[in-house]
């Protein structure tokens, strides 16, 4: 007999002194027209794209449902399903008090940060596709409404000889010509040949070196023609992150991102603070109280949250405006399907201070065919004025490319 999560006794959640139902607030009240809407069930199914993507799904006994993503991971459809009780009955529309109940259930489960927070994310995602639907209006409209029709995208590029700094020139080009992209990033972290120890997290000079040769390849090679950032994913010890941020100084980094492990603030700080590179840091961080952390202290110069990981799109939005306060840009990572891409093109949308949104499956030729509707156009995710997110997922290529023993969700 599988194990079922829905079920697990944890006294946290069923004694929380902080209990949000709509039972124990007492929002009981009918709210009138299509507005009476309960929700009945969630489900998942994980999807073998590039990354393991963790698609969600609300339903509700009025026969509107609503899709979302989680970021990927193990762990995170039982955590779903563990949360699927404190849900059913609800009222979808209030997706920041649904939100905070989560929170609050899952307290003694780690929803301080984690995958837990991822998991809430995917919900949160939904609930706002659902709410959508429901009032007949786009998601961005929950948000407060837009400031932009279209949201740039910038593309994850790589190549076989990702550590050539000639054939990531070659491909920076192709992107830019052939596919019409005007923003790209490429891997730092790549092998040099001058390698020795790679626990110590030190640069030798012939790797800042080689570093500094891809960076000048694919600037020189594009030039103006496109924007151009370049990630880390924090390798690097502090001294060695400052000396490769020096180093890149004479080039036209958009951003170098992530080049310093996410635990330690002040190291983050004194590396940001060091040098006129640009550094964006932000998707190894949960929620709007971390990430405000990094801003307040100005230890970043653009921000980087990871959408269906970071809390969702309220929680987005929240931090996009702790980052206006401080005049810094968003730059949202982004390693999902259509879904989670076009959750957080709503909410590039809907902000001021929005730089552009990730797309890091352009070598994966079925990641559109996910979706009934056309997402990524010319380097740009045209903001739909459809209910919810506007997407139709494909249902038969969901299913011809789950996860060896997945299940499929039901239909809407």
């Amino acid at each position: 007999m599988s194990k079922q999560y829905a079920d697990l006794h944890d006294p946290n959640a069923e004694y929380t002194m902080r209990e949000l139902s709509a039972e124990t607030m007492g929002v009981t009240g009918s709210r009138g027209g299509d507005r009476d809407v309960a929700i009945t069930d969630v489900q998942t199914t994980m999807v073998d794209g590039n990354f393991p993507w963790t698609l969600v799904r609300v339903y509700t006994d009025a026969g509107v449902v609503g899709t979302g993503e989680a970021y990927w991971g193990a762990g995170v459809p039982e955590i779903i399903e563990r949360m699927t009780p404190f849900l059913v009955g609800e009222n979808p529309l209030d997706i920041d008090r649904l939100y905070e109940h989560l929170v609050q259930k899952m307290s003694g489960e780690g929803s301080v940060e984690g995958v837990t927070v991822t998991a809430i994310s995917g919900i949160e995602l939904a609930l706002h596709d659902l709410a959508g639907k429901i009032l007949g209006i786009p998601a961005y409209q929950l948000l407060g409404g837009k400031y932009r029709d279209s949201v740039r995208v910038y593309c994850d590029c790589h190549t076989e000889a990702e550590a050539d700094p000639e054939a990531c020139a070659d491909e920076a080009e192709r992107v830019v010509e052939e596919l019409g992209y005007d923003a790209l990033k490429f891997d730092l972290d790549v092998p040099s040949g001058h390698e020795k120890d790679r626990a110590n997290r030190h640069l030798r000079p012939g790797e800042i070196r080689h570093k500094a040769e891809i960076v000048e390849a694919v600037t020189e090679r594009v030039k103006d023609r496109a924007d151009v950032a370049f990630d880390c994913h924090w390798t690097f010890s502090g001294g060695s992150a400052k000396r490769l941020a020096a180093e890149l100084e004479a080039y036209d980094v958009w951003w170098l991102e992530d080049p310093v492990p996410p635990e330690n603030l002040e190291v983050q700080e004194e590396v940001t603070k060091s040098t006129l590179t640009p550094i964006t840091v932000g998707e190894n961080r949960y929620r709007v109280t971390e990430l405000r952390r990094l801003i307040e202290n100005q230890a970043v110069d653009i921000v980087a949250p990871d959408l269906p990981k970071v809390g969702g799109m309220r929680e987005t939005r929240k931090i996009a405006d702790v980052a206006n306060q401080y005049y810094v840009p968003v730059a949202m990572h982004n390693v999902a399907s259509p879904i989670g891409t076009m959750a957080s093109a709503h909410v590039g949308a809907a902000i001021p201070n929005s730089l552009a949104v990730e797309y890091h499956s352009y070598e994966l030729d079925w990641w559109s065919d996910l979706v009934e509707e056309p997402v990524i156009e010319d380097g740009q995710i045209e903001i739909p004025e459809k209910p919810g997110l506007g997407l139709t997922l494909d249902m038969d290529v969901v299913e011809a490319h789950m996860v060896e023993g997945e299940t499929l969700f039901d239909e809407a």
